[in-house]
């Protein structure tokens, strides 16, 4: 029934990590929560429903613990109703994990053959008997990858984290995430065997893309949650990018470098978990401060939050990727995953290799820009409202929180061999390859194991980072310069907050620059003076950014979705003859269709079935019309 193997004790271990500090935060938060009963209730249950999830060892359980899982934090994102958008966001998030579900349930109920009880081993001897794998393989990427928030299902990230408190954000999105990626780990090792090169394509490409979308639309927000939302469909891209390229060295037969790859995707789920919960643990206490989540509206917290802005920066640092941290770590050895594949001379491969380092070259550079964005409009300047203004340090349980999350952060960075010695035992067990010895072959360095890779050393760079800023400190403490305060000058204007850089402007020349993506709708209102035409007393310049995908293709299936609904009601309702009808024919679609796929293909047969469904729609749905 319950599975405590390698896998599954390692994703255990981060779910430990990442539940631990947020106990302390969220206690510290709950006088923000109105229904503290009801929030508790659910958010221990939510807990044990992703631990239940990673440890359960048949298709009865997993889909009992994650429909478990998908209620709950459905139920918390409803914690604290702030009007429609918290519904709306809480019923997109519904839809779209329970879209999730019905395809992992497809899933399940072809390679059990319905009985729902076998393990996953029996699973994998039913499934490699299955005529079209290929049609399993879509089944766990829609079912995993929709609860990941990869693209293109990644829409409602930016709607249920910004609704869910702080505390939940943070578990979502640090841990929730993972238990999807454990759950592609889990069906590709133990369910699917025998993957085929286009899928591991599949897979990088959609990486890639999640990536460079996550960023993009990271920098455009203002709101500070749905910005930290996007950059975690960024992340699980990176995660991908990792994931993909361990499925493609795996089916060229290089099974060294499909081990280092698939590491470097469990080093930077583990890296992410602990960055993204540090970001919405410090987002979080901002709001519990200023009672607002427009970054707009912050400036100069830095001097009544001092540990919040000091941990929000750590995690800033990292999540972009700066050495030495960890985030750098672990994208490093992405990136030499897919420069190990310069020897390779497979056509796909060689257009969509270039555009995931592309990809994430670009998503690394742009990740820079938006911390520095999120960090300075946030913490540094003036303040921007009185809210911001009268903000003060969070209680006790909630800096105890970030600060032992913090300390997850560091320790992924200084003890780095400790972690990856892990990731290859949990490989080890489905691969049966050891690389630990070749990526540390000394201590102190981090070796790629592709042919001309590069080496890092996490230690010499934390070193060198301490002496040059120590050196620095003392330079100035002997030099000791004089410190003169003047007036800021401002070009003949008062100074004030309004002359500041706002989060609209600093992302201004990169969203001009990605217009074709953002499409965005400007807003610019002037109070003008009174016969004073070129004067005006307060302006307000306002960019509405629509996503893209939800904008081109989720409408438009809700368009059609309703326009089928109408047709059957009025069926139902109007035509009760032709609603029987159409029944009838939908039947005969199923057990076709089912005989295609579970039994032996015949053109022949395809053909004459094909034909009684034409003659049956024809006579029994479109009677006599023309």
């Amino acid at each position: 029934m319950f599975i405590f193997d390698k896998l599954s004790m390692l994703f255990l271990f981060l779910i430990m990590l990442g539940v631990i500090p947020n106990l302390f935060y969220s206690f510290g938060y709950l006088s923000h929560i109105k229904k503290k009963r009801y929030y508790i209730l659910h958010y221990f249950a939510f807990i044990i429903s992703m631990a239940g999830v990673v440890v359960a060892g048949n298709a009865l359980l997993f889909l009992l613990f994650w429909e478990l899982m998908s209620l709950t934090s459905w139920q918390l994102i409803l914690t604290n109703i702030e009007g429609k958008s918290t519904i709306k966001a809480a019923r997109f998030y519904f839809f779209m994990t329970h879209l999730g579900f019905v395809f992992l349930l497809l899933f399940f109920l072809i390679v059990s053959n319905g009985n729902l009880e076998l393990n996953f081993a029996q699973m994998k001897e039913i499934a490699s008997q299955f005529r079209y794998p290929t049609v399993l393989f879509f089944f766990v990427v829609f079912g995993l990858l929709s609860k990941a928030g990869a693209v293109p299902m990644h829409v409602w990230l930016p709607y249920a984290h910004p609704s869910a408190p702080s505390p939940v954000s943070a578990l979502m999105s640090g841990v929730m995430l993972k238990v999807a990626i454990y759950a592609l780990f889990r069906f590709m090792f133990d369910i699917l065997g025998g993957w085929q090169l286009e899928w591991g394509v599949l897979i990088l490409i959609m990486g890639a893309l999640s990536a460079l979308i996550g960023v993009l639309y990271a920098l455009s927000e203002h709101d500070i949650k749905a910005l930290l939302a996007n950059h975690s469909i960024e992340n699980i891209g990176i995660i991908l990018i990792g994931f993909g390229m361990g499925m493609i060295f795996w089916t060229l037969h290089l099974p060294k470098l499909s081990a280092f790859a698939f590491i470097a995707s469990l080093f930077h789920t583990f890296n992410h978990m602990s960055f993204k919960s540090l970001l919405f643990m410090g987002a979080g206490s901002v709001l519990y401060q200023t009672n607002t989540k427009n970054m707009e509206k912050y400036g100069g917290l830095i001097k009544a939050m001092p540990i919040t802005a000091f941990t929000f920066l750590l995690a800033s640092i990292s999540i972009s990727a700066l050495p030495p941290t960890n985030g750098f770590l672990s994208e490093w050895m992405i990136f030499q995953s897919l420069l190990g594949s310069s020897a390779i001379s497979d056509m796909s491969l060689k257009l969509s290799i270039p555009f995931s380092v592309f990809a994430l070259a670009l998503t690394g550079g742009l990740a820079i820009a938006c911390f520095v964005k999120v960090f300075g409009i946030t913490f540094l300047g003036l303040h921007r409202s009185s809210n911001a203004k009268h903000a003060t340090k969070v209680n006790i349980l909630q800096k105890s929180g970030m600060i032992l999350m913090s300390f997850v952060v560091v320790s992924l960075m200084l003890f780095t061999p400790f972690f990856i010695k892990i990731f290859d035992g949990a490989i080890e067990q489905s691969l049966h390859i050891s690389i630990y010895k070749e990526i540390f072959p000394t201590i102190w360095n981090i070796h790629s194991i592709s042919y001309n890779g590069g080496v890092v050393s996490p230690l010499i760079l934390l070193i060198a980072l301490i002496v040059i800023t120590t050196l620095l400190y003392v330079a100035y403490k002997v030099t000791n310069p004089k410190i003169r305060i003047f007036h800021t000058w401002a070009c003949g204007y008062n100074t004030s907050s309004k002359t500041q850089y706002s989060a609209t402007g600093f992302a201004g020349p990169i969203r001009r620059f990605f217009t074709w993506l953002y499409d965005p709708k400007e807003h610019f209102d002037k109070k003008i003076l009174k016969g004073h035409k070129a004067r005006f007393s307060d302006a307000s310049f306002i960019v509405h950014v629509e996503p893209l995908f939800e904008k081109s293709l989720y409408r438009s299936v809700v368009k059609l979705t309703n326009m089928i609904s109408y047709y059957v009601y009025r069926l139902a309702h109007f035509e009760q003859s032709r609603y029987a009808a159409m029944i009838f024919n939908m039947l005969l679609f199923v057990l076709f269709s089912y005989r295609i796929f579970v039994h032996e293909f015949s053109w022949a047969t395809l053909a004459l079935e094909s034909i009684v469904m034409a003659i049956t729609v024809k006579i029994l749905l479109l009677g006599d019309r023309r």
